[in-house]
């Protein structure tokens, strides 16, 4: 028989390949018994405990002369304002407003609200909701993650969300209940009531979306609302907004800012 001499170098790799093969073993080993990926988290919109999207008209059973119509220079009650405030709202002129190019004042985030408007919910992405008025031709975004850290001011802001559970939201398979809330900071300086009454860029615009079934089906948004200024507003401004969910976009009707009416 021949006898084979092998050297050194083949010897020490042969050893190598060896030892890493035995190394490798058992992680695909593993893998092939069933080892899982990390889970991915649930989207925002996946946690959703209220469906808010569709199409919805304000219900204006309250504050009629101030929400429907332009209200007179001067007409301010129920709004906390303070000495320097009034002073800005006494020389309200609409007509300088459009002159400057500024006849959506009234329809930043804290004023548009409260206006006459119909709404129109839907997603933009997983992490995004996205309300749009007809009234003004606003559209505001909510983000629930990776909202921008800074951006320029605006009139409708930097809207940041988050979905409150309630009840038995948490059980497997069993129904959720909750509510959103949002907190829109960043504004460009704007109106709260379209006759001039102001809004700074301080202010910050604190909402609680809650959504309400009725017996007969028809659902309600119900949005709590609190203004927070340090420059106009002696106290915070807390309202309470309603909107009932119409069947389709049938009344939707987009029309542009007016400074006037």
């Amino acid at each position: 028989m021949r006898r084979v001499t092998l050297g050194p170098a083949v010897v020490l790799a042969t050893l190598v390949l060896v030892v890493s093969g035995f190394s490798r073993t058992p992680t695909v080993s593993a893998q092939g018994r069933g080892a899982q990926a990390p889970a991915v988290p649930p989207t925002p919109r996946a946690q959703a405990p209220i469906d808010l999207t569709g199409y919805w008209v304000a219900i204006i059973s309250e504050d009629w002369r101030w929400r429907m119509i332009t209200p007179s220079r001067g007409d301010f009650p129920s709004i906390p304002i303070n000495a320097a405030a009034q002073k800005l709202a006494e020389a309200w002129d609409p007509a300088k407003d459009e002159a400057a190019g500024e006849a959506c004042k009234a329809y930043g985030a804290p004023g548009l609200m409260r206006g006459p408007t119909r709404l129109r919910i839907s997603w933009l992405d997983d992490d995004t909701l996205k309300l749009e008025s007809d009234y003004g031709m606003q559209t505001r975004l909510f983000e629930f993650r990776n909202a921008p850290a800074s951006q320029a001011p605006s009139l409708q802001g930097r809207s940041v969300a988050q979905w409150i559970l309630a009840g038995g939201g948490r059980g497997r398979g069993g129904p959720r209940f909750g509510s959103m809330k949002s907190v829109t900071t960043n504004l460009k300086p704007g109106y709260l009531r379209k006759n001039g009454v102001p809004y700074s860029d301080r202010a910050t615009f604190t909402e609680y979306w809650d959504l309400h079934t009725e017996t007969n089906g028809d659902k309600y948004i119900v949005v709590t609302n609190t203004v927070d200024d340090p420059t106009y507003l002696q106290a915070p401004w807390i309202t309470a907004l309603h909107f009932k969910k119409e069947p389709d976009g049938s009344k939707w009707n987009p029309e542009p800012c007016d400074a006037r009416f």
